[in-house]
Parts: C-alpha cells; structure tokens; sequence
C-alpha cells in the first residue's frame, strides 16, 4: 500500500443522468439542484475539519462540468475563491464507452453480451470504445503517485473505488461494489478510510 498525504474525496454532486440510472462515464452533465445542495453540504463538512487550513491545501478536481461546480461550491463554502483549483484528465469518471447514456436496467435486453460479460468479470470488461476498472486503476494510480501534500479531490464514483482499491490494498473482486455517496467527505489518511 502507497504512503500518501491525507487525501479528502469528494464525489460530484447528483445529477439528473444519476436520476435516471443513466451511465454518465465522460459524458459532460451538470449538477442538479439536489446535487449543489450536496456539493455545498461537503463543503461545509470541510470547513468545520479543516478550519483555517483549508487555504493551505491543493485542491484538484476532474475537468467534467459536476466536477468542476461540485469543486467551486465547495471553496465558496470554505471562504475561498471558487475557481481558484486544477484540474487533471486522470481524475476523470471511468470511459463506459458504448455504454455511456444508457440507463442501467435496459442493459440486459439491449447488449446481454455485455451485461453478462460485465457480469462476470466486472474488473477486467471493457466496452467498446471504453475502459475497464483495471485501466482505470492504472490511470489513477498515476495521479496518486504525483500528490504530495495534502489535497482536496472532486470527482467521480469509479474513481473513488480504484483509489480506495489502491491505497487500502483491496482485491479487485471487491472494488467495483464499494459505495459511492455524493452526500459524504472521504478521508483517506494513513492506509484507512473515514467517512464525514
């Protein structure tokens, strides 16, 4: 297991695609109202952990549009300027491929093949013209070895499985069922995971 400054995740606010059970992966969708109201309720969260450290921290988000505003709601709500952060392609949601804007439940009458071979191996399938967990994994593991103080993270639920996968030392099988709340702060800090 990697030794990494304490990391707080944040996944983006809830959306009218997560609504609807529809696959996002990089397909750009914005926050809904429930979802601001989420993202600024992991802000505050911040604020009453972090005080007047705050400032000091790197704050990074995924470059997707519910990145980005989950992020700039987050900072407002931490006193500090919103668009005030970086952003980096590693931290974007896993690619479904052709997948991306389906609604999960129709899947099985719509690409059984997939289904069933998603089914099976939910690790290691990867849909057309997409990614799998695995390479997944691999691309945030690249993000991973680059943090160097501690940082505030917005992004997506595939990424939060793989990263707690990475620095918790998970077996694959049990990464791609771990929760995913929009509606909590991660901390991830000495090999262990907190949730406020």
């Amino acid at each position: 297991m990697p030794t990494v400054p304490t990391i707080y995740f944040v996944r983006h606010g809830e959306t009218d695609w997560n609504v609807a059970k529809r696959y996002q992966g990089q397909t750009d969708t914005p926050l809904n109202d429930r979802g601001r109201g989420q993202a600024a309720r992991n802000g505050r969260v911040l604020r009453e952990v972090l005080g007047p450290e705050a400032a000091a921290l790197d704050f990074v988000a995924s470059p997707l549009m519910r990145t980005s505003e989950t992020m700039a709601i987050i900072r407002r709500e931490l006193g500090l300027e919103p668009d005030r952060f970086r952003r980096d392609d590693r931290l974007k949601e896993i690619h479904f491929g052709h997948w991306e804007g389906r609604v999960w439940y129709d899947l099985p009458a719509e690409d059984p093949e997939g289904f069933a071979a998603r089914k099976a191996d939910p690790w290691g399938w990867t849909p057309r013209l997409g990614e799998s967990y695995a390479m997944l994994s691999d691309r945030v593991a690249g993000w991973l070895l680059s943090v160097e103080r501690p940082v505030v993270v917005v992004s997506h639920g595939g990424v939060s499985r793989v990263l707690r996968g990475r620095v918790l030392g998970l077996a694959p099988r049990l990464i791609t069922d771990l929760e995913v709340p929009q509606d909590k702060v991660m901390v991830l800090e000495s090999g262990a995971l907190r949730w406020v």
